[in-house]
């Protein structure tokens, strides 16, 4: 089993990165960190890299639910997400797989939480439409 869930659509990073964070509300999640690498990157080391960067979704009762069933998963959290640009207009979006982290800590409470968590991480990738 893969540890992320990815899909590649067509059309500009920022209009597919507002797509991304437009399904995670619809879903539930905001948004709680970014990380711009491409950025990051030039400035630390003065390297050029593609359009890259990691969004830290939060759901907030799912992560309720997951830190009363084990009070040390934030080091798990939040849900990741990436976007990246491979080729003018060839955005790659993709997730953690949250049954796949899970499966780590061993807590059968979480491999319910992880379940509902994947079906709407695996819903909101295949939700992604390329731009028209």
């Amino acid at each position: 089993m893969d540890y992320y869930f990815t899909k590649i659509v067509t059309g500009t990073f920022e209009k597919i990165e507002q797509q991304l964070i437009s399904l995670l509300k619809a879903e539930g999640f905001g948004v709680l960190t970014e990380i711009d690498m491409q950025t990051t990157l030039k400035r630390k080391l003065d390297v050029d890299f593609r359009a890259y960067k990691i969004l830290g979704a939060c759901n907030p009762p799912f992560a309720y639910e997951a830190l009363q069933a084990e009070d040390k998963i934030g080091a798990m959290l939040p849900c990741n997400f990436i976007t990246q640009e491979h080729a003018k207009d060839q955005i790659e979006v993709s997730a953690i797989n949250p049954i796949v982290s899970m499966a780590a800590v061993r807590n059968e409470a979480l491999e319910k939480i992880a379940q509902k968590v994947t079906d709407k991480l695996r819903n909101l990738i295949n939700n992604l439409n390329n731009e028209k």
